[in-house]
C-alpha cells in the first residue's frame, strides 16, 4: 500500500532531520550526544539523511492558482453589466443557437468569472464549479492518478486549453486547466484589462457543502489543500505559492455563494463602490456588495489574517 503525505520537500527534509536527531540522541545517550562525542559520525549521518530527503520527489500537486469560478445566473446580460460597473470587461463569449449564452469576464490574464445562462427558469443559480490552473497539467494528472482519484485524460477544450475534470464526494465538479498558446484565454493576454477594475486578484471562492467533515478530509488528504488555522468558515489554501484559497461552508437555508477579491485599501474601495452606485456593506475586515442574483462579492485586504466572521452593517 502506498501512503501519500501532502507536504513540501522542505518540510519533509526538516521532519527527517528532526527524527534523525531524536534517534541519535536516544541511541547514543543524552550525555554523550550533548558532549559532542562521535560528532563526525553524527554529522555524516545527518548529512546523508538530509541529502536523501532532498532527493525525494516533491509529490505535492502544486497549482498556479484559481483560473476561474463559474456561476449560473438568471440573466447573463444583467450580470455582465454588473461586472462591467466593477471595471471588469468581457473577454469573449459563446452564444450558440438554442443554447444558453456563456460570458467570460476577465479579472486578470490568469483569472476569469464565467457566467452561464439558465436553460429554463427552473435551473437554480449559484456556483457551478471552481477551475484551477496548472503549469503542467500532465504532471498534475499523473499525481492525481497516483492518489487514486482516476481523473480522465486531459483534452483540449473549445477555448483551446487543455483540461480535465472529476467530481468530489458530493459530485461537485473540480476542473483543472493549462493555458495554451493560441487559446482564447492565452491570446487575450494584455487585453480587456480596464484601469477601472475595482480589484485585480480573485483570492477565494466559497463552496457550499452538505457534509463538511467529508469534504474537508477529501480536500486535505487527496488534493493536498492546507487548512488555514482559525478561519471561520473553514478555509483551505490551494497547493503551490499563489496564496489562493477555497472556503468550505455547510449548506443552510440562508447560505449564499460568494467570492472574495483582495484590495489594498478597504476605505477607498468602499468609497469607490458607493461612487459607482453600489449598496455597500462594511465590517471590520471586509467590504461587500451583492450581484443581481444575491451572490456576495467580498473585498478584503491583501494578506489579511483569517478572522471569525462578523455580521456586516450597511452604510449608504
Amino acid at each position: 500500500m502506498t501512503i501519500f503525505i501532502p507536504c513540501s520537500r522542505k518540510r519533509l527534509t526538516r521532519g527527517v532531520l528532526y527524527f534523525a536527531f531524536a534517534y541519535l540522541k536516544k541511541n547514543l545517550g543524552a550525555p554523550a550526544f550533548a558532549a559532542g562525542k562521535n560528532m563526525q559520525w553524527i554529522l555524516r549521518t545527518l548529512l546523508i539523511t538530509a541529502l536523501f530527503a532532498a532527493r525525494l520527489p516533491d509529490s505535492s500537486p502544486a497549482l498556479s492558482g484559481i483560473a476561474h469560478v463559474a456561476f449560473r445566473v438568471s440573466d447573463v446580460a444583467k450580470s455582465r453589466e454588473f461586472y462591467r460597473a466593477l471595471g471588469f470587461e468581457e473577454s469573449f463569449e459563446f452564444a450558440d443557437p438554442g443554447k444558453p449564452p456563456v460570458s467570460y469576464i476577465k479579472i486578470s490574464d490568469h483569472q476569469f468569472v464565467e457566467l452561464y445562462g439558465r436553460a429554463d427558469n427552473g435551473q437554480p443559480t449559484g456556483l457551478m464549479h471552481v477551475y484551477y490552473e496548472a503549469a503542467d497539467i500532465e504532471s498534475l494528472w499523473n499525481e492525481y492518478t497516483k492518489r487514486g482519484l482516476n481523473p480522465p485524460p486531459a483534452r483540449k477544450a473549445r477555448a483551446g486549453n487543455l483540461l480535465f475534470l472529476f467530481h468530489d464526494p458530493e459530485n461537485q465538479i473540480l476542473e483543472y486547466t493549462q493555458y495554451l498558446p493560441g487559446s482564447l484565454h492565452f491570446e487575450d493576454r494584455g487585453k480587456h484589462l480596464s484601469q477601472r477594475r475595482i480589484a485585480q486578484h480573485l483570492k477565494r471562492a466559497a463552496m457550499v457543502v452538505q457534509d463538511l467533515p467529508a469534504e474537508f478530509a477529501f480536500f486535505t488528504s487527496k488534493l493536498a489543500f492546507e487548512e488555514i488555522m482559525g478561519a471561520t468558515p473553514r478555509r483551505l489554501r490551494i497547493p503551490g505559492s499563489s496564496g489562493d484559497e477555497v472556503e468550505l461552508e455547510l449548506a443552510t437555508a440562508t447560505t449564499k455563494p460568494r467570492i472574495v477579491f483582495s484590495v489594498v485599501n478597504l476605505a477607498s474601495t468602499a468609497a469607490e463602490l458607493r461612487k459607482r452606485s453600489f449598496t455597500v456593506m462594511e465590517s471590520a475586515d471586509s467590504v461587500s456588495i451583492s450581484d443581481p442574483d444575491g451572490m456576495q462579492i467580498i473585498f478584503e485586504l491583501e494578506n489579511a489574517a483569517p478572522k471569525t466572521s462578523r455580521g456586516p452593517r450597511e452604510r449608504e
